[in-house]
């Protein structure tokens, strides 16, 4: 008989608050923060520093698990997010219910660039492929892809004053303007001296701001109207800063001049700072100066805070520069021949007659904070405006940190140099970088409690599963397990393993620097540091006897702890100390020790691949346990003390007897080196935690590899089972601690078999080079592509439509069948009905089945029907479109198929027919879709117009009429 297991599925996560690898975004209404945590979103409010709710991707029908977030962007039209992921999908949130709205896969890599238009009715993704692809929100599908760049897509922002463009930088070291209704590149800006990072426009869609791998932030006029910027035009171009070329292969026309360039270069600025800029960002500011703030975030610990000088500023800049400009000129033409000098000095006026991007931008404040950041966000105007009214400061920021942090900082002017983000040593070196600031910034809040600053390496159950410990690299977290709320935050040294003393009431850490802390869970504080061994402390096991434990040390030693009572050297109460009772010497470092449950035998791996028996009681060798081919970094003992499990750095699990040593079985259990083993209490059940981010559930009797829980995105340091074993808690590299628990529903080992090769499937389908028909070559130059890309859900929507589209041609031929022999024979029975077709007509269920895809999909499992099913396909449209239903569905699937197929569709006779129905049936069916829509637009406003009347509002529209009308007749009578 088949044996059937209890499956365990991710019941939560916790310890992210901010991935390095995602940016940070303010919500529309600035109340809320929104971070990347790995795979999900984490919503904090800045106000009570809490996480509000976390968006989690649902699982895909292969069971693998998203990819981590890589990029957020805020729709500024709606309470809505896009998200991309490491692994090239795209999906949409409502910050409202918390669900995913669709999900947009377009991308074979990482997503690096997301921006929504001003409407938020378009959105436009960027990738490591080097794509770019715009999607229609609304509709939830892609529009187009835009190819031109040959490195990753680093940021993009649309322009729409003046027309509909896109404005995209790269690490190839160009700048691109593209014209949205024609799907073309219309300028290429060149000249940067490194990779361009960040772009982004102002308020006013006038300048345009770039980052890249120098020391310069230049600044672009946005030349809207085809000649000189509006606001106080531009230099002639400097091949020194920024240059523009036409875009080659004819992808943009040639012979154009300076004068109808979309982006006018305006000079440069230069950083504070050497390190490449990061995050670039225009912000409306009503508190400041000007009004307008332009932040630049470097990737190091400096972030820069720019104030848009306003125009009469700006021109009184530019006059105080020429004059200087005159009399260093007059100064050299003292020594020089005056015609050399006034020729020069031609030059330079024709340059200097125009505002540069230093008579704009103005140094506010520069703020360093202790860590590295990742992205910078501002407040906006509406809630930086509540909380200026009580600190008397312009502007918020909240950098995101690459060690799992969040720093807000205000922003105030008129400072003489912004306050230091360190204490001691870095003050003069941050001064020094603030000099020239006129104003100050001073950090209001940290966010930091929630989550490690470090990788996870220890991980401890209490034995009622009421409490979780983990151990970094300088601070022992404890948690409640259930909800992942932090609980206990308390200073230690690097935590290498972890251990709850009986009771629950204390903890034990043992740290690389040779000691043994102890921690009051209660009181949250460190009670006592023992001073165990000279080496790290690689391992704790508790004794069966709960009489104390034993500690494993690279100092060679393995020693035997009770528990004794100490005293407080300050108050002088009683509390937990530990006394050691016994040494065992070995000749190698000791990696691991265990216990077995009865109590008799002790375990030690060692630096030397081997792993050696003693009894506890006399400490006399009983076994060594050889095979392993590099050193055995966990290991573990079954209940019923017959089963020892080692796992090793070799990437294999053996499965040892503890009656003679012999080895049972030795499995290859992971990619990379396996760092913790555990057993399930009272079975012989087995988990493993590898360097490969996978946990996986073993059965130590039949040598069965059972599950594969996915989740963790880097190295799983740790685990710990619960005492019942329908909990298990995995600590990574990641800085997350992951809680697995049993649910009630069974499997089979051979239907998680048959999955596992599906998941291999899907993995050679986003690996394939290959594009569909229709679909150009990736990375082609100047080439406007497909938005859609081939996934499994895609192939698996095309498989249903042809299932459909078969199951209703066999219903339409049995109903022939039954109709020829009613005509001979009037009481022939009909035929029984096909409950696949859940009592619709075959017609009506290839509706259901097309109309079941999702709208983001569509595209691509349309395209991978073959010619035959898509003609069939449309003669079920004609049918539909004189039923009148689902207009807009049946108008998108028959624009699709005719684009897809025209070729095939012209050379087909037989077709014919059918697209000149079609043709009437569509023009007839759009209309009247129009005009209903139209009037019950107009139907809407009028009864609008009626309330508001009936209110005593008026009309902001007609005021201004009656108020023109009236004019005339006011100057009349103050005339008479």
């Amino acid at each position: 008989m088949v044996k059937a297991y209890l499956r365990y599925e991710l019941a939560g996560s916790w310890g992210v608050i901010a991935s390095p690898s995602s940016n940070a975004v303010f919500d529309r209404s600035g109340r809320h923060l929104l971070t990347g945590a790995l795979e999900n979103v984490a919503v904090w409010n800045l106000k009570q520093a809490a996480l509000v709710k976390t968006l989690s991707p649902p699982i895909s029908q292969s069971g693998k698990v998203a990819g981590e977030v890589t990029q957020i962007a805020a729709s500024p039209a709606a309470n809505q997010i896009a998200v991309g992921h490491a692994d090239g999908a795209i999906r949409l949130w409502d910050l409202d219910s918390g669900e995913c709205t669709s999900t947009f896969a377009g991308h074979r890599k990482e997503v690096t660039a997301l921006r929504f238009s001003r409407n938020g009715a378009l959105l436009a993704s960027g990738s490591k492929d080097t794509d770019i692809v715009v999607w229609d929100v609304a509709g939830e599908a892609g529009l187009y892809r835009l190819r031109g760049h040959r490195d990753q897509v680093t940021d993009l922002a649309f322009v729409e004053r003046g027309g509909r463009r896109l404005v995209s930088c790269s690490k190839d070291e160009h700048v691109k303007v593209w014209d949205l209704d024609t799907q073309h590149c219309c300028q290429t800006v060149v000249g940067h001296r490194g990779e361009v990072w960040s772009l982004d426009v102002d308020p006013s869609e006038t300048r345009l701001a770039t980052g890249s791998s120098d020391a310069e932030l230049r600044v672009y006029a946005i030349n809207a109207e085809g000649s000189e910027a509006e606001r106080g035009g531009a230099p002639p171009g400097d091949a020194d800063t920024a240059d523009t070329a036409q875009q080659q292969d004819g992808s943009s026309g040639g012979g154009s001049s300076k004068g109808s360039d979309f982006l006018v270069p305006m000079g440069s600025v230069r950083r504070q700072t050497h390190e490449r800029a990061e995050t670039v960002r225009w912000a409306s500011v009503p508190g400041a100066r000007g009004g307008v703030l332009l932040t630049c975030q470097s990737a190091g610990k400096v972030t820069e805070v720019y104030r848009l000088r306003s125009a009469a500023e700006a021109a009184k800049k530019m006059k105080r520069r020429r004059k200087r400009r005159r009399e260093k000129q007059e100064k050299k033409a003292a020594g020089k021949d005056g015609g050399e000098a006034g020729e020069d000095g031609g030059h330079a006026a024709e340059e200097e007659d125009h505002i540069q991007a230093s008579d704009e931008l103005e140094l506010l404040a520069a703020v360093r904070s202790k860590h590295k950041a990742r992205s910078v966000a501002v407040c906006p105007p509406g809630a930086a405006g509540r909380r200026a009214g009580a600190g008397g400061h312009v502007a918020s920021l909240v950098l995101a940190l690459t060690n799992n942090s969040l720093e807000l900082w205000d922003v105030a002017e008129g400072g003489a140099a912004a306050a230091d983000g360190e204490e001691g040593e870095g003050a003069a070196a941050h001064k020094a970088a603030a000099a020239g600031a006129s104003g100050a910034a001073e950090k209001a809040q940290t966010l930091d409690l929630a989550g490690h600053r470090s990788d996870v390496r220890a991980v401890a159950l209490a034995s009622d599963d009421s409490l979780a410990l983990s151990a970094s690299n300088n601070c022992v977290k404890v948690w409640n397990p259930r909800t992942g709320a932090c609980l206990r935050t308390m200073d230690s040294g690097y935590g290498l393993c972890a251990l709850f003393a009986p009771g629950n009431r204390h903890a034990l850490v043992g740290t690389k620097e040779g000691t043994i802390e102890i921690f009051d869970v209660g009181t949250s504080s460190r009670i006592a540091v023992v001073n165990a061994h000279t080496g790290p402390v690689w391992s704790l096991a508790a004794l069966p006897d709960a009489s104390g434990f034993v500690s494993g040390s690279a100092d060679h030693s393995i020693k035997f702890w009770e528990w004794g009572v100490g005293v407080d050297e300050t108050t002088g109460a009683k509390q937990l100390g530990i006394n050691n009772t016994r040494t065992l010497q070995m000749t190698d470092d000791v990696l691991c020790v265990r216990v077995s449950p009865n109590g008799k035998l002790l375990a030690a791996s060692l630096l030397d691949s081997t792993v050696r028996v003693f009894f506890v009681d006399s400490l006399k060798f009983f076994l060594s346990l050889y095979g392993h081919k590099l050193p055995v970094l966990s290991m573990d003992i079954s209940s019923d003390s017959t089963l020892l499990v080692t796992g090793s750095a070799d990437k294999n699990i053996k499965i040892w007897g503890l009656d003679f040593g012999d080895c049972h079985r030795s499995l290859f259990a992971h990619a990379d080196s396996v760092m913790a083993v555990a057993f399930v209490p009272n079975t012989h059940y087995v988990f493993t935690a590898g360097k490969d981010k996978l946990v996986k559930y073993w059965d130590a009797d039949k040598f069965e590899h059972l599950l594969t829980l996915e989740g963790h995105h880097a190295e799983v340091w740790c685990l710990a089972i619960g005492s019942l074993g329908d909990v298990v808690v995995s600590g990574s590299h990641d800085r997350s601690l992951r809680r697995w628990e049993r649910t009630e529903e069974p499997f089979f080992v051979e239907e998680e078999k048959e999955k596992r090769l599906e998941s291999l499937f899907e993995a050679d389908l986003e690996a394939a080079d290959r594009a569909p028909l229709g679909q150009e070559t990736p990375g082609e130059e100047g080439a406007v592509g497909i938005a859609g890309r081939k996934t499994l859900e895609t192939v698996t929507a095309a498989d249903e439509i042809i299932e459909a589209l078969d199951l209703a041609a066999d219903e339409e031929e049995r109903f022939k069948e039954f109709e020829q022999d009613k005509a001979r024979n009037p009481k022939a029975k009909p035929p029984a009905a096909n409950p696949l077709l859940l009592g619709l007509s075959p017609s009506a269920h290839v509706l259901r089945v097309v109309g079941r895809v999702r709208s983001s999909e569509l595209e691509q499992a349309l395209l991978l029907l073959p010619f035959t099913d898509a003609l069939r396909l449309m003669g079920y449209l004609v049918a539909w479109l004189k039923e009148g239903g689902q207009v807009e569905l049946l108008c998108r699937v028959s624009t699709l198929l005719l684009r897809l197929h025209m070729q095939q569709l012209m050379g087909t006779p037989s077709a014919r027919p059918l697209l000149i129905e079609l043709q009437a049936l569509l023009r007839q069916r759009v209309q009247e879709l129009k005009d209903l829509m139209g009037y019950n637009l107009a139907a809407i406003t009028h009864l609008q117009r009626s309330l508001r009347e009936r209110g005593g509002v008026v009309e902001p529209a007609v005021a201004a009429q009656a108020a023109a009308a009236v004019l005339p007749l006011k100057r009349k009578a103050a005339a008479r």
